[in-house]
């Protein structure tokens, strides 16, 4: 029996049994549950539990708070309760039983088209940079593009098209390799299918409204005739076929011989979806396709354009918060391939810029105060550049009104823009450079549209952010800013240090800021204890203090646990859920039991990949038990360095 057998024992009977768990893993402090009905779990008794530090539930996940010792409590209750523990990622996919049907629809949607995203900026930005020389008439008195008077450019012309066809017209082969590299079956038979869907013997679909029936091309089958029709750059007969696909191919795993399977499985698998993509789901999925991109195109070009505007301007940004964003992706590209160009897009590129420019007002306003500003700036450029969860998430979202400032400068904007038709050739970077995606004769109407989205969220946040610190200054609120709190705490720090036991060394470069800053239920609330993070600037990990290293994950390689010689535990975790990486792009640089000193690198790890899986790098140092510590101080607000700064003293 292991030290939390009971426990153990106690917790299952309180999440309902061993009957009401469909899978169960554990993370570095968290015990992680998919329910088969969440209700029958006793939130009250569970936390009520000696061994448990608190309980909250997170896209379909039942997560109970254990700490350090989280890996041997979860042996113990694989061993009492008899269940086989899976992998996070089986956990995850097993959560989705848990969400509505939209949210899985939203969720598998984003996973399609995340690996695509790339391929399709890129396509966005060639076609955006070929509209400007041979689409844009500047010589010879407007007469003439730049590849009319080079041959030059005429071929570099050419030669792009090779890319932006690849991408945009053979779109349906990435989506079929996306799904069945999410579904987990033969990605080499999903590209397969996508090529017989653009195929060159089949009639291309931009071709299709211009070509009279009778002359449309046909497979003959004596009893009955097909249309040749091919699906380039359409993407719900492509998700409709991939996933036709998936599960043919797992129906005969399920049913086939394991001695013939290779030969069985991928050929029934192929021929009934190809034959089922081009007789019944083709045509389905293109008239559903045209049908939803009907909808959105009349809501843009209608008589209430002004309206669908302004509320779509409006609600943009709280839908990137959501996720529900992700849907406009495929509405995008259905209005391009069926009307030639998108009036969606260019409102997605405004919203952007308009959350960048209420950044932009926040700088001004706090143009004094240094911290601040090491946030505000790279969020406004990034912002600008298209990427705005740092925008949102780090700045607007924190203070509020710059959000709402934005939001107001985006409806604003898309108001204008779709009065004035303003259409994209392609779906590019969602910000400045988002011109380029803009045909040559909306470019005007949509720079107008920038400044608009520039100037209104700067002026209403400056406007709206002075009226708030007016009213602070008269309700009495202090007028210390975050630097000077921190040159005090520090202060007070450093009188007090010729008293002091034990110090902890920042363990990264970078801004040190508040739990209550960080953005996670479980760290900011202080649930697993209190403690501090820091916003790195570089990418590895350090000891801060002399301590033995009590516990690793093996798996995910994101955090560590130390413990110091008067007993006090510290759990050091990099970024917020980044436990789903599965240990990519984290490094281990040393051993569990190992004894170190501060200034000691424990972790290296990849701050670019960790912002790719959507996660941030923000990295906390908890004090999951105190030991002998007492009167325990953190100094944040600073900018510290490794081994050098002292974050936090206690006796």
């Amino acid at each position: 029996m292991g030290k939390y057998a009971e426990d153990a024992k106690e917790l299952l009977q309180h999440v309902g049994g061993r009957e009401n768990i469909a899978a169960v893993s554990h993370c570095m402090t968290r015990m992680r549950f998919v329910l088969n009905d969440p209700k029958k779990a006793d939130i009250e008794k569970i936390e009520a539990m000696k061994a448990v530090k608190g309980s909250f539930t997170q896209t379909g996940q039942f997560q109970v708070i254990i700490g350090n010792t989280v890996s041997d409590f979860y042996n113990d209750f694989i061993a009492v309760s008899g269940i086989e523990g899976v992998s996070k990622d089986a956990v995850k996919n097993a959560a989705k039983q848990n969400q509505n049907v939209l949210q899985r629809m939203i969720t598998a949607l984003a996973e399609i088209f995340a690996p695509l995203i790339p391929a399709i900026i890129t396509g966005g930005l060639i076609l955006g940079f070929r509209n400007c020389i041979d689409s844009m008439y500047l010589f010879e008195n407007g007469t003439r593009t730049l590849c009319d008077i080079s041959q030059f450019w005429a071929g570099i012309d050419s030669f792009l098209w090779l890319i932006g066809e690849a991408v945009f017209h053979m779109l349906p082969v990435g989506i079929c390799w996306s799904v069945t590299k999410k579904m987990g079956t033969t990605q080499m038979l999903g590209i397969v299918l996508g090529l017989t869907l653009v195929s060159g013997q089949l009639l291309n679909a931009y071709a299709v409204a211009g070509t009279a029936a009778a002359d449309i091309p046909v497979w003959n089958f004596g009893y009955f005739k097909v249309n040749m029709i091919g699906y380039q750059a359409q993407v719900l007969p492509a998700i409709l076929a991939a996933f036709m696909l998936v599960y043919l191919e797992k129906f005969f795993r399920r049913i086939t011989p394991q001695v013939v399977s290779m030969i069985v499985v991928p050929f029934c698998s192929l021929v009934l979806a190809v034959m089922a993509a081009h007789f019944v789901l083709g045509p389905i999925g293109w008239k559903i396709g045209s049908a939803i991109s009907a909808i959105v195109y009349a809501g843009i070009t209608g008589p209430a354009k002004v309206i669908f505007g302004a509320v779509f301007g409006f609600v943009y940004a709280p839908l990137v918060i959501t996720g529900l964003h992700h849907m406009s992706n495929a509405i995008d590209l259905q209005l391009i391939a069926d009307y030639g160009g998108t009036m969606l897009w260019p409102m997605i590129a405004l919203s952007n810029i308009a959350q960048g420019s209420a950044v932009l007002g926040m700088i001004a306003l706090q143009r004094k105060d240094a911290e601040a500003q090491e946030v505000n700036v790279p969020a406004c450029v990034s912002c600008y550049l298209g990427v705005t969860e740092p925008a949102i998430f780090g700045v607007n979202l924190k203070h509020v009104f710059p959000f709402v400032c934005g939001m107001i400068g985006s409806a604003c904007a898309a108001v204008v823009c779709v009065a004035m038709g303003t259409t994209a050739n392609a779906i590019g970077v969602g910000g400045l450079p988002g011109i380029l995606s803009i045909r040559p004769d909306s470019m005007a109407g949509f720079a107008v549209c920038m400044v608009i989205a520039m100037v209104i969220p700067f002026v209403l946040t400056v406007i709206a952010g002075k009226k708030k610190m007016a009213s602070d200054k008269k309700s009495g609120a202090p007028a210390k800013d975050l630097e000077e709190m921190a040159a005090d705490i520090a202060a007070s720090g450093e009188r007090n240090r010729e008293h002091s036991k034990k110090e902890l060394k920042a363990f990264l470069t970078g801004k040190v800021i508040k739990l209550k800053e960080v953005g996670d239920g479980v760290f900011s609330e202080g649930i697993m204890g209190e403690g501090f993070a820091i916003i790195p600037e570089n990418d590895t990990l350090y000891a801060p203090a002399d301590a033995a290293v009590s516990v690793l994950m093996q798996d995910s390689r994101h955090a560590c646990g130390l413990t110091l010689d008067n007993g006090t535990e510290i759990l050091l975790h990099i970024g917020i859920d980044t436990v789903d990486m599965q240990g990519d792009g984290f490094e281990y640089l040393v051993s569990e039991g190992q004894k170190v000193s501060a200034g000691t690198p424990l972790i290296r790890f990849d701050r670019a990949k960790i912002r790719a899986a959507g996660h941030t790098d923000t990295t906390v140092c908890i004090i999951t038990e105190p030991g002998n510590a007492k009167n325990i101080r953190f100094i944040t607000g600073i900018r510290g360095e490794a081994k050098k700064t002292a974050v936090a003293v206690f006796e």
